[in-house]
């Protein structure tokens, strides 16, 4: 009998696939299989359970489906434990984005890089590394597979700061992949990819044409080389700077790439993120959703004229949820790798993953090897083990390790309730430009997420 648990199963967007995934894996079926779904809303998780139920009874798995809101119930003797959780994700992210902002600090998204994102990572790191520790009680051989962001920084904290095996996992790369398919007119199942680096800071070292070994990069050059500037602008502007300056195809787009540079707000436009009138008060202030751009090109023009903001997620059922099956009424694959990984090691079958966030270890020979980075890796029965790479280049590992300290200082903030540590590493992030503002911010920022965020001395 395989047990997984899954913290976090009630996201409307996430839980449904994920678990249809599971469900559609003959491979974990046919062991014997419990899935215990677990979250604290409970309307929510009734909702990913209900749809559990139907698709065990339409594929006939006979697979036990339990859910709780309790985490000890949850996870004990489980094989594996995901975590896909995010606290009032929007709300929060608003503040991690706009505050910063307010005093001088250019972040471009604030969500994974950025000094509003060491909030992000304080809050879930607080969640996550105490579920880690009570997987070290209740099912110590368990591998938790992390969905919650900032992935480098939380995967970080608990295996500095716990036993258990911890692997994040993020479609970024496959976003690279996919900007790469378009540009170069090649298939995707055609093309030949290894990216390494860090988490939404990952760079092609290899880009080969599979049918025929070509390499793909000169075409590359010439391709971007002959590009309109505009096109694509805000998606892949930065990028294209980079790839000139830098000499490798960074992944997955400029927002998230730009969140670890400086300069990068001269070629993205943050301030359509969670745009609001400020004189009308800031939205965790008047019970608003705050809305992010994920990008300009993708912005939706035909939107309502009138927005119900008394709405806090999508009503159970809501039409705008992700599309779960295809028009022959089969059901979809979400592309995410946690159900290839749970596959591979109870059958102990061999297989390629595209991208993992795991320890370095010398898989990055110019990267701290107690670094959490992103790789290509193969798992097995014994677990994932990382493909060792070339050296990156000089210009972006020297980038990568001022985040490497960043991550050190923040972990150990946390470990030591050390405000000190705190600001340590908020004065050496990037984007601050003043003393005295990011002394101010910090303390703004702990006074407002206080109920969420950990203890500071």
């Amino acid at each position: 009998m395989i047990k997984i648990a899954y913290i976090g199963a009630g996201s409307i967007q996430f839980g449904p696939i994920i678990v249809q995934d599971i469900l559609l894996s003959e491979k974990l079926c046919a062991k014997g299989l419990e899935i215990c779904l677990m979250d604290i809303e409970l309307s929510h998780l009734d909702h990913v359970f209900k749809h559990a139920e139907y698709v065990n009874n339409k594929l006939k798995r006979n697979v036990k489906i339990i859910k709780t809101d309790n985490k000890e119930e949850a996870i004990r003797n489980s094989d594996f434990v995901i975590c896909a959780l995010e606290k009032d994700r929007n709300i929060f992210w608003s503040q991690d984005f706009h505050i910063p902002r307010k005093y001088g600090f250019k972040q471009v998204y604030g969500e994974n890089g950025g000094v509003g994102s060491l909030f992000h990572a304080l809050r879930n790191i607080k969640i996550i590394v105490d579920l880690a520790k009570d997987m070290e009680k209740l099912c110590p051989k368990s591998i938790l597979l992390n969905f919650s962001n900032p992935e480098h920084k939380i995967c970080e904290a608990v295996t500095r700061l716990t036993n258990i095996k911890t692997v994040g996992l993020c479609h970024g790369v496959f976003m690279g992949r996919e900007q790469l398919s378009e540009l170069l007119d090649i298939p995707l199942s055609d093309l030949q990819t290894k990216a390494c680096g860090m988490n939404h800071f990952s760079w092609f070292q290899e880009i080969k044409q599979k049918s025929t070994g070509e390499d793909l990069y000169p075409k590359l050059k010439t391709i971007e080389k002959d590009g309109d500037w505009i096109a694509k602008w805000h998606e892949l502007a930065l990028g294209r700077i980079l790839f000139r300056r830098f000499g490798q195809w960074p992944s997955p787009a400029s927002n998230h790439y730009g969140e670890y540079i400086r300069w990068a707000e001269e070629f993205v436009i943050p301030q359509l993120h969670f745009f609001y009138d400020p004189f009308e008060g800031h939205p965790w202030e008047n019970n608003q959703i705050p809305e992010g751009v994920y990008t300009v090109d993708k912005v939706n023009y035909k939107r309502e004229w009138k927005k119900d903001w008394s709405k806090k997620l999508l009503p159970v059922g809501s039409v705008e949820e992700i599309q779960l099956e295809n028009k022959d009424g089969s059901f979809k694959s979400s592309g995410e790798i946690a159900t290839l990984i749970m596959e591979s090691v109870v059958s102990n079958e061999k297989k390629w993953l595209e991208a993992v966030n795991i320890p370095n270890n010398g898989a990055i020979p110019n990267l701290p090897d107690d670094l959490v980075v992103e790789v290509p890796a193969y798992c097995d029965g014994d677990g994932i083990k990382a493909v060792k790479m070339n050296p990156i280049p000089e210009v972006i590992a020297a980038t990568i390790r001022l985040h490497a300290s960043i991550h050190k200082l923040l972990v150990e903030a946390y470990s030591e309730e050390s405000k000190d540590k705190l600001l340590q590493a908020i004065l050496i992030e990037p984007t601050v430009n003043s003393y005295r503002n990011a002394v101010d911010m910090c303390n703004e920022m702990l006074e407002l997420q206080k109920d969420v965020l950990p203890i500071f001395k």
